[in-house]
């Protein structure tokens, strides 16, 4: 029934009629097998009227095709890109609608009774952009086969779609300021309920993210709501946040929606029809409108500005980020957390910086760090010895991730709670002579085993290879045991505020402790 003799052809893609067919709990699904693993794409597992509560979608007759991905929530469009930048990322914008509530799952096996560790992939972008195939390192097949594990990867609602607060006008909008939120809890109930006939194990699963979706991770530990359904946690390059947003600033925002709009709150509901395109166009006006309010009361602005971003409403979101009552909802629950060593580089942003001499890159540092800018260019050979290039020296990301990352491991480890891991990547890519370093997202090609998906990022060479294989196994196992430590990795410490361990991933992984704890006085001294 299931395909498995039609395997025996030898073709890459084995599918049709009675193909990788299993249930869920609104349907039986058609998916197809890819080099023996089981690729579904684009299954619902909510549906939601615009800013409203996500719901249980309803059950389909027969056998529903989940062969190519879903709808991405409406975004902005891509207009114009850089075009070496973009040679690197490789975008697919995907199409758009809001019916995006939609999941996809890469597994070795289906209806087989095995308890394989769940990974569930929680895209970047902010809370306001990006997709679940936003990039090529999203695609979850090599990892699956790599671990035998299940992963999973999904669409929810984003930017005002996800989080305008309308709650003031009416209790059929009480949950909108975190309705994308409650997008994602849908889709780790969906798992909780159906992964089973996916070959996973509902009760081990492991929710990961990078930037953004770091970032959903870090909101999920905190939300009473999704407490239980996953066990595991991994936050990469996404420990930026410090609170959310505070929900009368929340509501300032809606009102201003109807403002721009020239609506009364009487109108409310008029938002439900209006194009998406003219939502967004007085979204962009409402949101410097508040900020310019909040600025001239002396409030401050946290984070990269006053954007979209999970509520503290009061009810999804009770306590704020830190709050003793948030960190103990996921007290239990073991986290790697990490970040790339170069970021958002300046070199990336000034193209300039990449052929400065010495002397340039001390004349700009002495902007900062004036008279001491030879200690800091000596404490980033000490913290990174086979610094190379003068903008090596510009290039580190000390401002915003990696203390960041610290923040959120130190909160995390205290006496009696689960176990954290902290790693660095530092591996630099050899592409475009070298312009791309370790950039925000490279790592995840690693993670997910994709070199040969990411060849323009990575280069695709050996080196490339031999870490990806020990890095994907070293999240393989930590989502099914709870610890990262892998063959071919130095031995891996949990991490604790006094020991300061990190696994700094290069050619050669090494264990070090505070290794840049000088770099990071210095830098925070001299903003």
């Amino acid at each position: 029934m299931f395909g498995y003799s039609q395997s025996k052809s030898g073709d890459a893609i084995v599918a049709g009629d009675g193909v990788a067919v299993t249930s869920t709990d609104n349907g039986q699904v058609r998916g197809y097998i890819h080099n023996g693993t089981f690729n579904y794409k684009g299954i619902p597992y909510a549906t939601a009227k615009r800013f409203m509560a996500p719901e249980k979608p309803a059950a389909w007759q027969g056998i529903r095709q989940s062969l190519v991905y879903g709808a991405v929530c409406p975004i902005d469009p891509t207009t114009t890109v850089n075009d070496p930048i973009e040679f690197a990322f490789q975008h697919n914008w995907g199409y758009m609608s809001e019916d995006c509530l939609k999941l996809n799952v890469w597994t070795p096996g289906i209806n087989d009774q095995k308890k394989r560790p769940v990974m569930v992939w929680l895209h970047g972008g902010g809370f306001s952009a990006g997709s679940a195939i936003e990039l090529p390192s999203y695609d979850g097949e090599n990892l699956s086969k790599k671990g035998d594990v299940v992963v999973v990867s999904i669409n929810h609602r984003l930017n005002l779609l996800g989080f305008l607060n309308l709650s003031a006008y009416g209790d059929k909008y009480k949950s909108s300021a975190n309705v994308g939120m409650m997008d994602i809890v849908s889709a780790l109930q969906w798992v909780k309920q159906n992964i089973a006939n996916f070959g996973g194990d509902p009760d081990n699963v492991t929710i990961f993210g990078q930037s953004g979706g770091g970032g959903k991770v870090t909101t999920l530990m905190a939300a009473p709501s999704a407490k239980g359904l996953f066990q595991k946690a991994i936050v990469q390059s996404g420990s930026y946040q410090t609170k959310f947003m505070d929900n009368e600033v929340s509501k300032k925002i809606g009102a201003a929606m109807l403002e721009v709009l020239n609506l009364q709150p009487s109108q409310v509901d008029s938002l439900q029809t209006i194009s998406y395109e003219r939502l967004s166009a007085a979204a962009k006006k409402a949101l410097p409108k508040v900020a310019a309010q909040l600025k001239a009361e002396g409030k401050p602005i946290a984070g990269f500005g006053l954007g979209w971003e999970p509520v503290n409403d009061g009810v999804f979101l009770p306590y704020q980020l830190n709050d003793a009552a948030a960190l103990e909802l996921s007290k239990n629950v073991p986290l790697l957390v990490g970040s790339t060593k170069t970021e958002f580089m300046a070199s990336l942003i000034n193209p300039a910086i990449r052929n400065y001499s010495l002397d340039d890159v001390k004349t700009a540092l002495k902007k900062r760090y004036g008279d001491k800018t030879d200690t800091y260019m000596a404490e980033v050979l000490k913290a990174y010895p086979n610094t190379v290039k003068p903008s090596d020296y510009m290039d580190i990301d000390l401002a915003t991730f990696r203390p960041g990352v610290i923040r959120q491991a130190n909160a995390k480890a205290v006496a009696g709670a689960a176990p954290v891991y902290m790693y660095q990547f530092a591996w630099a890519s050899p592409v475009n002579d070298g312009m791309y370093k370790s950039v925000h997202c490279i790592d995840i090609c690693f993670e997910f085993n994709n070199i040969a998906r990411c060849e323009e990022m990575t280069g695709g060479g050996k080196e490339a290879y031999a870490l990806a294989g020990k890095m994907s196994q070293a999240w393989v196992n930590f989502a099914g045991t709870g610890n990262p430590n892998a063959k071919g990795l130095p031995n891996w410490p949990a991490y604790t505020a006094d020991n300061g361990a990190a696994m700094i991933f290069d050619n050669q992984p090494v264990v070090k402790y505070h290794n840049d704890a000088a770099l990071l006085k210095l830098a925070a001294e001299n903003k």
